[in-house]
């Protein structure tokens, strides 16, 4: 069955007629030849389809598209919409965050996302004071990012870029 719906992503508002069973990651990548989210083991283990769903972290192989209708979808490549790299993509290019890059996307789209549940106090399985604010300390963003997997064995560095763009 087929269902038209309308989103926007990276502040570009799309109207397209979907199966209702096609994934958001498959219609970023098929319709609408948005590279950014990859597409990695496609059953929501490996974090490299994260992108950003009216502002928190989302698998995107697990989302139907029909269920992102009439949200805000931000990718990495939207993240940074003048040019310029936005504070967390910046960090990871100042810490090495990467290796072959695979992941890097959804990397850096689940770190945005994290450092904006931290923002709003939002505590995770390590949290040890439910009524404090939470801090961005290294086992914090070491718990939240556990979803997100590099092969490659950047992790190292992905904390050291998020611990840098926590305190900007």
């Amino acid at each position: 069955m087929d269902r038209d719906i309308e989103l926007r992503v990276d502040r570009e508002t799309h109207a397209v007629r979907v199966d209702t069973r096609t994934t958001l990651l498959d219609l970023l990548r098929d319709r609408l030849g948005n590279m950014s989210p990859k597409k990695g083991c496609d059953h929501g283990q490996c974090g490299a389809c994260t992108v950003l769903v009216d502002g928190r972290r989302t698998l995107s192989c697990l989302l139907l598209a029909a269920q992102a209708s009439e949200t805000e979808v931000v990718t990495a490549a939207g993240l940074a919409p003048g040019g310029e790299p936005h504070p967390v993509q910046q960090a990871f290019l100042d810490h090495d965050g990467y290796q072959c890059g695979y992941c890097t996307p959804g990397q850096i789209c689940s770190g945005v996302g994290v450092l904006a549940e931290m923002a709003r106090d939002e505590p995770s399985h390590v949290t040890e004071d439910l009524t404090a604010p939470v801090a961005p300390d290294r086992e914090e963003l070491k718990e939240r990012m556990s979803g997100n997997l590099c092969r490659c064995g950047a992790h190292p560095g992905i904390i050291d870029a998020l611990e840098e763009a926590a305190r900007k």
